[in-house]
């Protein structure tokens, strides 16, 4: 069966490829009639980002003119123009908008997660579901499984005691990209690879910790402890790296906000890169496009998120009892400057 490339989709409508590529990837500029109808045929024709939507929810096939009640958007932090979530909730505050629900952000303070409060705000009862973003604090979000609502979890604490949450999760494909690269570098003779970021602040990060140790136990080759540097914050960073003895010849980095620091933080000691060290960062953030160098790095689909997050928080409001679902969307590696590629 032929795969339906954008170029087919606007062969349909009888418009451009730019215009399409601009409603699937969400970058705005276009009517907001226009780009309904670029995905509805993008839907409807089984385009991959798509495809699935046709075959497992007529639910969303059927949108809905009249107010259907309140999404409630819990986010444990700011959330800045650059975090990866920004496009991917524009998106899906829309798209919840047409199919008859509306999308209101509510932050969690620091005295919500320390006394297991709701946000002043917050009604449970005008409150059809609950998505949860930069929510990393388990016993905290168990309580908010508890009370008895639709919870969807982009990203969540991590699961190194196994233990996972009684909700819905969404997440990106935290391994295939960082595997890859390694296999890469690897076959470019690079063999002294660290990672920097505390792997136990969320889920993702976890998971790409250990598509890293894996990768390298699967290839036969050592991970030097000292290389591996668990920590986010810029100050302990920059204290970690001036107390090694020595560098790899490659770090992967927890996102792109983390590479940004340890970059910052190699050249205040007189190191280089690509020169001294290769980098590889996760997120594709706006920075890492214009940074020097620009960061090799894994971008995330937030439209594919978008449409998976629509899709498990409109079907779990329709059948409450589904089992809970934990879903991946795919990523992709992005070579620039920052590894010579």
């Amino acid at each position: 069966m032929k795969r339906v490339t954008i170029q087919d989709i606007a062969d349909e409508l009888g418009i451009s490829r730019n215009t399409v590529s601009k409603a699937i990837n969400n970058v705005g500029g276009l009517a907001e009639g226009t780009r309904m109808r670029i995905l509805e045929k993008a839907v409807e024709m089984g385009y991959k980002q798509f495809s699935y939507i046709k075959s497992h929810s007529s639910v969303i096939l059927k949108p809905e003119s009249q107010s259907k009640g309140e999404i409630a958007l819990l986010c444990g932090s700011v959330i800045s123009p650059a975090h990866f979530a920004t496009l991917m909730l524009d998106k899906l505050k829309r798209d919840l908008l047409h199919w008859g629900y509306t999308l209101t952000s509510y932050r969690v303070e620091p005295e919500n997660f320390l006394c297991r409060t709701l946000p002043l705000s917050f009604d449970p009862n005008r409150v059809s579901a609950i998505i949860c973003v930069e929510m990393f604090d388990r016993v905290y979000d168990e309580m908010i499984c508890s009370l008895g609502l639709p919870v969807l979890f982009v990203d969540g604490p991590n699961k190194r005691d196994g233990i996972s949450l009684p909700a819905d999760q969404l997440y990106m494909d935290n391994t295939t990209a960082i595997t890859r690269f390694i296999n890469d570098m690897l076959l470019r003779g690079r063999q002294s690879i660290g990672f920097i970021g505390d792997y136990e602040h969320c889920q993702s990060f976890f998971e790409r910790y250990t598509a890293f140790r894996y990768a390298m136990l699967m290839a036969g080759v050592p991970v030097e402890a000292q290389f591996c540097i668990k920590v986010n914050n810029r100050e302990k960073m920059e204290e970690a790296l001036e107390a090694l003895t020595d560098f790899p010849e490659v770090f992967i980095c927890a996102n792109d906000f983390v590479a940004d620091d340890a970059i910052y933080a190699l050249r205040k000691l007189g190191k280089s890169v690509p020169e001294d060290v290769l980098f590889c960062g996760f997120d594709d953030s706006p920075n890492s496009r214009i940074m020097t160098p620009t960061l090799t790095t894994v971008h995330i689909h937030t439209q594919v998120m978008a449409v998976a997050a629509l899709h498990l928080l409109l079907t779990r409001i329709e059948v409450p009892d589904l089992d809970y679902r934990i879903v991946h969307t795919e990523t992709e590696l992005i070579y620039r400057d920052s590894t010579r590629i």
